[in-house]
C-alpha cells in the first residue's frame, strides 16, 4: 500500500511540474562573437555551430564579426536549421559608420515565440549599433523588447576606451527615444578590461533615460584576474596559429562578451529575467589562461561541447534566460492545444490518445526524442487516433505535424 502511494505521489508531482511548466514560457538569449564568420578557418563552422544551437537552443541568437549576407544565410538555413523553420533573421546589413568596419551585427529569432516589428542602426565613429524591436507573439499583451547587439572598439589605451566611451554615449543617448514600458537587452563584444572604464559605467548609469543592469554585478579588474576565471570569454585558445592566426590567442583571461539588461526585466511579472542564468556558456570555471577545450577543464560543459567551442571561435557564447506569462504561439489558429490535445493526459505508460484538428487529416504525427532522433511516424486517418508507445524507452518525447503550418513541438512524458 505504502509503495502504490508513493506512486502515486511521484505520478502527482510529475503532473503538477508539467502544469507549472506549461505557466511560463522560456525565452533563451544568445549573444555569440563569431570570429570573421565565415572566413576563419574551420570551414565547416556552419555545422559545428548547429550543434552549439542544438545544445542550448537559443530564441533570440545575437551575433558579431558576421562578413556577408552570404554568411548570414549559412547560419541560418544551417546552423538554426529545423524541424518546424522556426528561425528567422532580420535584414543584413552592412555597417554604416566607418568605411573600414567590415564586420556586421545581426539577430536571429524563434518566429514560435517573437515577432520582429522594426530594425535600426545607431551610426556611430566606429562600427553601428544595430537596433532590433521584437513583441512577443502573442494574442493577449502586446509585451516589447527592444534587443540592441553591439561591437565596440577593440584594444587596450586612452584613445581605444575613448572610442568605447563614446559608443556608450550613442547609445545611451538613443535610449531616450525608447517607451518606457518596453523591455532593454543590449548585447555585444564590449571588449572592457574593467568594471571602472568609463563607457562601461557610462551604460550602468542609472540616470540614464532607461536604466540598464548587468546581471552578474561583478565589478573589478576582469582582465587576467583569476578570481573572475568563471565569467571570462575570451580567448578560447592558448594560440591563435592553429587557425591561421585569425582570432586572439593567449587563454581564457579576459570578459569581453555581455548581455546587459533593463531594470524593470528584474521587477515584471510579464517577462522577467532568471536568476542565475547568465553564463559563460563552456566555461566551468576552472581554465583560466587555458585553451576552452584543456582536459583539466571539467564540469557542467563536457569536453566535446568544449571542443566544439575550441573550434568555432577565440570567444565564448554568453547566455541567459526571460520568462513570461503570456502564451506564445505562431498562430492563434495553429496554437499546440488547438491542433494537438492529449485526451488521457501527457503522462502515458504504453497508450497515446490524441484529438486532432481536422487540419491535420492526411498528415502525420511525428514523434522524436531528446535527441532529435524520429522514433515514430503516424498518418492521421481520423480526428481521435491512439498510437502504442510500448517500445518506446521512458522518457521525454516531442510531437509534431508534418503540416508546415503547424510550427511548435508539444511534449509528452512515458512512465
Amino acid at each position: 500500500m505504502a509503495l502504490f502511494s508513493r506512486k502515486r505521489l511521484i505520478l502527482f508531482l510529475m503532473i503538477f511540474w508539467s502544469s507549472i511548466s506549461y505557466s511560463q514560457e522560456t525565452i533563451n538569449l544568445m549573444f555569440y562573437n563569431l570570429l570573421n564568420f565565415p572566413e576563419a578557418p574551420p570551414t565547416n563552422r556552419s555545422d559545428i555551430l548547429k550543434v552549439i544551437i542544438d545544445n542550448y537552443q537559443p530564441d533570440l541568437f545575437m551575433v558579431c564579426e558576421l562578413q556577408s549576407e552570404a554568411g548570414a544565410d549559412m547560419i541560418l538555413n544551417t546552423s538554426l536549421k529545423t524541424i518546424d523553420n522556426r528561425y528567422k533573421r532580420a535584414e543584413f546589413v552592412y555597417n554604416q559608420s566607418s568605411s573600414s568596419a567590415d564586420l556586421q551585427q545581426l539577430a536571429f529569432y524563434n518566429s514560435n515565440k517573437l515577432i520582429l516589428e522594426s530594425q535600426d542602426e545607431i551610426i556611430t565613429d566606429v562600427r553601428d549599433i544595430n537596433h532590433y524591436t521584437f513583441k512577443l507573439n502573442s494574442s493577449s499583451t502586446s509585451v516589447y523588447i527592444d534587443a540592441f547587439v553591439a561591437h565596440l572598439k577593440s584594444s587596450q589605451g586612452v584613445d581605444n576606451e575613448e572610442a568605447r566611451l563614446q559608443m556608450a554615449m550613442d547609445f545611451t543617448t538613443y535610449l531616450s527615444a525608447i517607451p518606457k514600458d518596453h523591455y532593454v537587452l543590449l548585447a555585444g563584444d564590449f571588449n572592457f578590461y574593467t568594471s571602472n572604464e568609463n563607457g562601461y559605467q557610462e551604460l550602468i548609469d542609472p540616470t540614464n533615460a532607461i536604466q540598464l543592469i548587468d546581471p552578474l554585478n561583478r565589478p573589478g579588474n576582469w582582465n587576467n584576474n583569476s578570481s573572475f576565471a568563471d565569467i571570462h570569454t575570451q580567448s578560447t585558445r592558448t594560440s591563435s596559429v592553429p587557425f591561421d592566426d585569425y582570432g586572439a590567442g593567449g587563454g581564457l583571461d579576459d570578459r569581453f562578451d555581455f548581455i546587459l539588461l533593463s531594470q524593470n526585466l528584474t521587477n515584471s511579472t510579464e517577462l522577467f529575467y532568471v536568476d542565475n542564468s547568465y553564463k559563460a556558456y563552456g566555461n566551468n570555471g576552472n581554465c583560466f589562461n587555458k585553451s576552452i577545450n584543456d582536459t583539466s577543464c571539467t564540469g557542467e560543459f563536457s569536453q566535446s561541447i568544449r571542443n566544439i567551442l575550441y573550434n568555432m571561435s577565440d570567444h565564448l557564447p554568453v547566455i541567459l534566460s526571460l520568462q513570461t506569462d503570456q502564451v506564445l504561439a505562431a498562430d492563434d489558429n495553429y496554437h499546440t492545444e488547438q491542433m494537438i490535445r492529449f485526451t488521457n493526459g501527457n503522462i502515458i505508460n504504453d497508450l497515446l490518445s490524441l484529438k486532432l484538428n481536422p487540419q491535420l487529416l492526411n498528415k502525420s504525427i511525428l514523434i522524436y526524442n531528446v535527441l532529435g532522433q524520429q522514433v515514430i511516424s503516424r498518418k492521421v486517418t481520423d480526428n481521435e487516433i491512439k498510437i502504442d508507445a510500448t517500445h518506446l524507452p521512458n522518457g521525454i518525447y516531442y510531437l509534431y505535424s508534418s503540416n508546415s503550418d503547424f510550427h511548435e513541438p508539444i511534449k509528452f512524458i512515458k512512465v
